[in-house]
């Protein structure tokens, strides 16, 4: 600001000086040219009237000798004035006359200037570093990567079959309490949900529990059971709502399940076919974020304590959330696999579940299965 202060005022100067030294020039002009008449006049010649007859030197006095020795010492005056302006104007310019402490604060500017110079040199050349070890992350990242896919390609040739990420069960063979599967993701605040899955269970009483997802303060936040010879039952926040499901056949069926808070309205879908509706579950509550997905049992502490009596015997595919309630055409399409939609909370992929106690997983193309 300073520095922006002093050149501005410079500027100012300079500026005024040019006018002055234009108007001294204009009034140098104008003398000039009177001394030049006058010069006539002394010479003899003819009095400068116009054709009227109107003096047009009227304003000089009547002595040309006079008259040429005051504009000659005018016109000194002036070239001198003339000159000592041009001079403070050089020296303004060369030496810039400005506040006492510019020059200080010029040099103190510059160093800073310096300073951030020499930082942006050395900031550069860490980018520089970071940006080598980067690029030979990338390149080694990119080599595993290719050796991967020629890998692939090696079984390819071989014959071996190519199977999706999301083409794969999980099989609980046995009714425990330490086969299951989990869910690495959780689940954000829901006000509502979709939830979606292919089942294959033939065990009795009851099929267990297919899911529960479990909160701190509350193991029963969401959970999908069919215990003893009670029906299939939704729980939310450990309120319960009775689903008019039946899949303890040993045939793989898709059973969609949608939720919203507004009122606690539920559905209930088997193989694309709403089977059943209701209200009031669980009304107002918006699902916890944070919690634990399980498959195959049903948590009485988070991620823990399962009851071998509640557990899920079968195999479970397929298993998607969404934060909003499916509308009837999309369940219907998923169900008859005419499109394929994963969960946008939950998606089913493989590295997004484990398997322990003796749970596997395994490749499987539940459209082909089920006919």
């Amino acid at each position: 600001e300073e520095l922006r202060a002093a050149v501005l005022q410079l500027r100012e100067t300079v500026v005024q000086q040019k006018e002055t030294l234009g108007a001294q020039r204009e009034a140098i002009r104008e003398l000039t040219g009177k001394l030049a008449r006058c010069e006539g006049l002394a010479g003899g010649k003819a009095p400068g009237r116009a054709a009227s007859g109107k003096d047009t030197m009227g304003d000089l006095p009547r002595d040309p000798g006079h008259v040429v020795e005051q504009l000659s010492r005018s016109l000194q005056t002036l070239k001198d004035r003339l000159e000592s302006l041009e001079h403070q104007l050089r020296v303004n310019v060369s030496t810039a006359v400005l506040p006492g402490d510019f020059r200080e604060v010029l040099q103190r500017r510059l160093g800073e200037l310096e300073s951030q110079l020499l930082r942006k040199v050395a900031e550069l050349e860490d980018e520089k570093s970071l940006l080598h070890n980067e690029t030979s992350a990338h390149w080694q990242k990119t080599e595993s990567a290719l050796n991967a896919l020629l890998l692939r390609v090696t079984e390819l040739e071989r014959g071996d079959a190519f199977k999706s990420p999301d083409a794969f069960k999980v099989s609980l063979p046995l009714r425990t309490n330490y086969l299951y599967g989990k869910i690495k993701k959780t689940l954000p605040e829901l006000y509502a949900f979709t939830i979606c899955l292919w089942l294959r269970s033939s065990a009795l009483p009851g099929i267990g529990t297919p899911f529960s997802y479990a909160v701190p303060g509350q193991a029963n936040e969401i959970v999908l059971i069919e215990w003893g010879n009670n029906p299939i039952e939704l729980l939310i926040n450990d309120k319960v709502a009775q689903l008019p499901l039946f899949v303890s056949d040993g045939k793989w069926h898709h059973i969609c399940i949608t939720w919203t808070t507004r009122d606690g309205m539920w559905e209930a879908f088997q193989d694309g076919e709403k089977l059943g509706t209701g209200e009031n579950l669980a009304p107002w509550h918006p699902i916890k974020p944070g919690g634990v997905l399980i498959l195959g049992q049903e948590q009485d502490t988070v991620g823990g304590r399962f009851d071998a009596t509640q557990a899920f015997v079968g195999e479970l595919s397929q298993f998607n959330i969404w934060d909003r309630v499916l509308r009837a055409q999309e369940i219907v399409n998923i169900a008859n696999c005419s499109t394929n939609m994963p969960g946008n909370i939950i998606p089913w992929v493989d590295n997004n579940v484990d398997v322990f106690g003796g749970a596997s997983k395994w490749p499987v193309e539940t459209c082909e299965e089920r006919l």
